[in-house]
């Protein structure tokens, strides 16, 4: 199985998961984006993927074509964090080459990074700097001579998938081992998704509803881990008050498709 088509089943497993409280999955939607959009999405990226596997472009500007070529339904973008991960663990071939190769990113690739931003609706933090809706964002990362890793090291402190950029990628590399700890098939990913939940606060959430909600939804999975409250319970709660833990989701993709490649058994 190549590197694209371990991403591409990556993005589908996840998506097709569950329950995984507060996300779309084969048994709720959202309003707005829909199983059917992501699992498209899945499709849709592939070209983009297959530029990375041939580490020939840079990683900024095959972000932005696999931000581009998904925008192609009305859900939206659907993995945007799940593309910052993938698209540098594929050009690297692993979370070695990928640390080297974020470690070469330039101006050129946070340009290109900022752009593809501005494709999604992904909100910035309220009191970013770098806000991806001022006209002279731009203008400030050429004068600063900012890289793409200097982005993802000014906004690590409030986005879990930016950090994964600046430590090394150890959830991503937790989650890997966890799914392949849990045994093969769908409930390895939803126990791995509900473990690395209830281990940190998930940055979408608190972008979205605040620190106090993502601690308590972080605590509420740990209540389910201990036993305490059933997984349909939560996921009801959850999808009852839109809370979607999408940055953690991002992770589930990147674990699996390391898992993939380090031979878990997604097909029981």
């Amino acid at each position: 199985m190549s590197a694209v088509e371990r991403a591409q089943l990556a993005m589908m497993l996840e998506v097709c998961a569950y329950p995984k409280p507060g996300n779309v999955d084969r048994c709720h939607d959202y309003p707005d984006t829909t199983l059917e959009h992501f699992l498209a999405s899945t499709i849709f990226a592939r070209k983009a993927l297959e530029e990375a596997e041939t580490g020939a472009g840079r990683i900024g500007e095959i972000i932005k074509h696999a931000v581009r070529d998904t925008n192609c339904h009305e859900g939206g973008n659907t993995h945007f964090g799940a593309f910052i991960l993938l698209i540098p663990l594929i050009y690297g071939k692993g979370i070695p080459g990928a640390l080297t190769a974020i470690e070469k990113t330039d101006v050129s690739d946070a340009i290109a990074f900022y752009k593809a931003f501005a494709m999604t609706r992904v909100k910035m933090h309220d009191t970013d700097e770098l806000d991806v809706n001022d006209p002279h964002t731009l203008t400030t990362i050429r004068n600063r001579d900012l890289t793409l890793l200097d982005i993802m090291r000014h906004s690590a402190a409030n986005d879990m998938v930016a950090r994964e950029w600046v430590t090394g990628f150890p959830l991503t590399r937790h989650g890997a081992d966890l799914v392949k700890q849990f045994g093969p098939g769908r409930q390895a990913i939803v126990s791995t998704f509900l473990t690395l939940l209830a281990s940190e606060p998930d940055t979408f959430i608190i972008k979205k509803h605040g620190n106090a909600t993502a601690l308590e939804t972080m605590y509420k999975a740990r209540e389910v881990l201990d036993n305490k409250r059933s997984l349909e319970e939560f996921d009801s709660e959850c999808i009852e008050s839109d809370i979607n833990p999408g940055s953690t989701a991002d992770i589930i993709i990147a674990s699996i498709f390391i898992a993939l490649g380090e031979g878990w058994q997604w097909d029981l």
